[in-house]
């Protein structure tokens, strides 16, 4: 039982990570990636790639899977920025589908569709899999936090405050001289690095990558967390990510209530459950549960001067 808990806690963290990459592309500067798993694959292979083919240290993995990414993201930036943000979403959507489909044809790199297996799992010398699983989860939450900081202190500075303005009005931004197109290619290439640095976790904790691994599915479960938590708030995604993974496991536990459920009609049952969870959301708290908190909180202090006002 303590092994699946960390399991779930070490899957988690790894969406946490997602989160708040794409929070900070959409929540914070209007960007609509529907292909951000594309980069979270990128990240995976490449860690997976210099850990067994190229027998590097799986610090130099971890860079190339921060590194590539963001490089990737550079070219389709300068490409579907200058489109509307609707052809965004369709670039991007279009960009992790090609990432997946490289990756099942190119067999003498990937292994196609049979995957990458043996890639090394880090700290293996804690005696048992749970301690060293223990100290891989206590390393991701260190980089989280990291993360997070990180883009908290970006959020917050001058810099911060412009891709804001690029996400509220656009047309002042450019009525000031300034270019937003840079700047969202800039914040592309941050969310596609964080998205990276995810997959190299996961690939080092599952031992084994594959293209099945890296569907849009995966964007839909990310975006899921950003509206559930809160859309634009960093600890929104924090929150919305251990809600997602909270909701994805409890409903593997609905044929015990369901009865005449199959293995195979399950997991849509799930899908269904969690587009359920979605929709509820969307419409009882659109704010997500961050921002009704915010809200319940201000609530109270709005009545006291109402009431010292009469």
């Amino acid at each position: 039982m303590e092994a699946y808990l960390l399991a779930i806690f070490i899957t988690t963290l790894v969406y946490v990570l997602l989160a708040v990459g794409l929070d900070f592309q959409y929540g914070f500067t209007g960007l609509i990636n529907f292909g951000y798993v594309g980069f979270f694959a990128v990240g995976a292979y490449a860690a997976a790639l210099c850990a067994t083919k190229l027998n590097w240290h799986p610090v130099f993995g971890f860079g190339l899977a921060i590194v590539v990414p963001a490089l990737l993201a550079w070219p389709l930036g300068r490409v579907a920025l200058r489109l509307r943000d609707d052809y965004l979403a369709i670039v991007t959507l279009g960009f992790s589908e090609i990432v997946r489909l490289v990756l099942i044809s190119e067999k003498e790199i990937t292994n196609g569709g049979q995957g990458i297996a043996g890639v090394p799992r880090l700290f293996t010398g804690f005696g048992s899999n749970f301690r060293n699983d223990v100290v891989f989860a206590i390393l991701m939450v260190a980089a989280c936090a990291v993360v997070v900081w990180l883009l908290r202190q970006i959020t917050r500075s001058p810099y911060g405050r412009l891709i804001q303005a690029i996400r509220d009005d656009e047309t002042a931004l450019l009525a000031l001289g300034k270019n937003p197109a840079r700047f969202k290619t800039q914040v592309l290439m941050v969310g596609g690095a964080i998205a990276g640095l995810a997959g190299a976790f996961y690939a080092h904790y599952s031992s084994f990558v594959t293209p099945e691994q890296y569907t849009p599915a995966v964007t839909f479960y990310v975006w899921m967390a950003i509206i559930m938590g809160g859309i634009g708030k960093l600890r929104g995604a924090v929150v919305g990510a251990f809600l997602l993974v909270a909701f994805l496991e409890g409903s593997r536990f609905l044929r015990d209530v369901i009865p005449g459920i199959s293995e195979v009609a399950m997991s849509s049952v799930r899908l269904a459950a969690v587009g359920l969870a979605l929709i509820l959301f969307m419409r009882y708290a659109p704010a997500g549960l961050v921002g009704l908190k915010l809200r319940t909180k201000r609530t109270p202090n709005k009545v006291a001067k109402a009431g010292e006002a009469s």
